[in-house]
């Protein structure tokens, strides 16, 4: 049984206008303002206490906003709620299972709660517990279940009623490194059918293979927003790395580079490590002017190529923060979307 959206196709499948939750005199959600095109995936990053899982809990229900509106499938997050949860699936921070139950039996009464037919419940939990391989485990009480299969299980129940958004708060976290493949492939494949999905995440790899668009937030306000191409760009743009023929020649090709006055180019750097010369651009037209001086200087080059800044080092840029695998500072515990889809 497959949820249908109510966006319309191409449109936005949510959309927050200026949001507020406050926790006493602590604004959490200060005005935040994104959409998330329909069939795809934002990303959401940000520092510890940022406000990301309190923006998560305001957009599944969990919490009311204190101010600003969001609709998500077309329902809104307050007038609508009991409808909205009924096409949306939310996975939080930590599992959330019952361990006295099954894992298949766990995954069957979510099914019965989103109103599949017995029959729908029982394939659709057979199928999600082949996909996370837990197949063997399925009888067993999720009680006895480790870390990592629970996880799994976790991220099963939030997709049986195949939402058609789909809130992934850091869902990988604590997950080796075939568990998190696994995740990410499944993301994928909702996403080919049609499903949106908010992940927030502290993992930049996890960002930069799953998120169509990234949403920086700090201190419960959207600081940058855009591809994850245009985020590095803005933060420092490209680095030109140029390697000499000559090895002796790194420091006269970066005094040469410096000396040059060219427009834009603060200064070169030689990396006797990695055996390039560095020099930060930002346009096509300065990489050639920096090719040209050395040409005209006589220095013969082995290789020469563009570095774009990493995600890691956009996020430290933006945010003046490392990032953390901690949750938001601040907040209450969370709790899975089985526990308010009744």
């Amino acid at each position: 049984m497959t949820r249908q959206t109510t966006t319309t196709k191409g449109g936005n499948a949510v959309e927050v206008r200026g949001l507020v939750k406050h926790f006493g005199e602590v604004k959490a959600v200060d005005g935040v303002d994104l959409d998330v095109r329909e069939g795809t995936v934002l990303g959401v990053l940000g520092p510890n206490g940022a406000g990301k899982t309190t923006l998560v809990r305001c957009l599944s229900t969990l919490l009311v906003p204190d101010a600003g509106r969001a609709v998500v499938a077309g329902f809104d997050v307050v007038r609508q709620p009991r409808a909205l949860r009924r096409t949306i699936g939310l996975t939080g921070q930590y599992a959330s299972v019952d361990e006295k139950l099954s894992g298949w039996e766990n995954l069957y009464m979510i099914g019965r709660l989103l109103d599949l037919s017995r029959k729908d419940a029982r394939r659709r939990a057979d199928e999600l517990l082949e996909r996370f391989s837990l197949t063997e485990a399925a009888r067993r009480p999720a009680a006895k279940y480790s870390g990592g299969m629970r996880r799994r299980l976790d991220l099963a129940a939030s997709m049986i009623g195949r939402p058609a958004v789909l809130y992934l708060d850091e869902p990988t976290t604590g997950l080796d490194p075939r568990t998190r493949n696994e995740v990410w492939e499944e993301v994928r494949r909702m996403v080919s059918d049609g499903a949106t999905v908010l992940l927030t995440t502290q993992y930049m790899e996890e960002a930069e293979q799953l998120a169509d668009e990234l949403t920086v937030i700090d201190r419960g306000r959207v600081i940058a927003e855009g591809r994850v191409d245009e985020l590095k760009a803005k933060t420092g743009g490209r680095t030109l790395q140029i390697r000499p023929a000559v090895p002796g020649d790194l420091d006269r090709m970066a005094d040469a580079i410096a000396q040059a006055g060219l427009d834009g180019i603060a200064g070169a750097t030689a990396d006797h490590d990695g055996g390039v010369v560095n020099v930060p651009i930002i346009s096509d037209e300065q990489l050639t002017a920096v090719v040209g001086v050395l040409g005209q200087r006589g220095f013969a080059l082995s290789g020469i190529s563009t570095h774009l800044p990493s995600l890691d080092e956009v996020f430290l840029a933006i945010t003046g923060q490392k990032t953390s695998e901690s949750t938001d500072s601040g907040e209450v515990p969370d709790q899975s979307f089985a526990e308010v889809s009744a």
